[in-house]
C-alpha cells in the first residue's frame, strides 16, 4: 500500500455493523496473508482481491500501510486477555504472557517488526508505533485500575522491553520463569520510584 493514497470526500462509518464486518474481514485476510506472502507480497491489489473488495475500499479503511499493520498488530486474534486486578504482580504477570501470546502469532509479529522498522524514516509508521504504544500503555493502566496503580509509560517500556529484547534480538523462548523474573525486577523498580525521596 502506498503511503499517499487518493483522497477520499466520504469516511466509513465506524459505528456502521457493516463497515465492521468489511473492516473484521480485511483484517482477518490480512491476518492470513502476512505468513504467507510477507510483508512485501501483501499489496493492495492482493488485498483487495482476496478480501473482495475494491482498493479505494482499503484506502478509505487505512489511508497508508502503517494504518493498516497497526490494526492488526492491535487487533489480533483473542490469545486469553488478562482481567482487571488489585494484585499488581497477577495482572502484571498476566499481561506479560498475553503479550508473549500475541506476538508469537505470525501476522502480528510480522506487523509489528514492520512498523518499528519504518518508523525512523516514515512518518506514517513512527504515528502508527506512537499508537500502539499509548493504546497498550491505557489497556494496562485500565486492568491495574482496581490496585490503584497507574504507571507511565517509562514504567511500561521497563515491563515490556525485556520480553520484546528476548523474543525478537534473542530469538529465544520466553518461558513462564522468564515472565516471573521480568515482572519481580520490575515491581522493584515500581516500589523505588514510588518510595518517597
Amino acid at each position: 500500500m502506498p503511503s499517499k493514497p487518493p483522497v477520499h470526500r466520504r469516511q466509513p462509518n465506524p459505528c456502521n455493523p457493516r463497515v465492521q464486518r468489511t473492516r473484521a474481514r480485511i483484517l482477518a485476510v490480512a491476518r492470513e496473508l502476512l505468513p504467507e506472502v510477507g510483508l512485501t507480497g501483501l499489496t493492495t491489489a492482493l488485498l483487495a482481491e482476496r478480501a473482495g473488495v475494491t482498493r479505494q475500499t482499503l484506502y478509505r479503511h487505512w489511508p497508508n500501510r502503517a494504518a493498516l499493520l497497526s490494526d492488526v498488530t492491535l487487533q489480533g486474534p483473542d490469545v486469553g486477555y488478562p482481567e482487571p486486578g488489585t494484585d499488581v504482580r497477577a495482572v502484571a504477570t498476566a499481561w506479560m504472557i498475553s503479550l508473549r501470546a500475541g506476538i508469537t502469532v505470525p501476522a502480528t509479529r510480522t506487523a509489528a517488526l514492520a512498523i518499528a522498522a519504518e518508523a525512523d524514516h516514515d512518518a506514517d509508521s513512527a504515528q502508527a508505533m506512537a499508537r500502539i504504544m499509548e493504546d497498550r500503555l491505557a489497556a494496562l493502566n485500565k486492568l491495574l485500575e482496581p490496585s490503584g496503580l497507574q504507571i507511565t509509560s517509562e514504567q511500561y517500556t521497563l515491563l515490556y522491553g525485556p520480553l520484546l529484547a528476548r523474543l525478537f534480538f534473542d530469538r529465544a523462548e520466553a518461558t513462564d520463569e522468564f515472565i516471573d523474573t521480568i515482572v519481580s525486577q520490575w515491581l522493584i523498580t515500581i516500589d523505588r520510584t514510588a518510595a518517597p525521596s
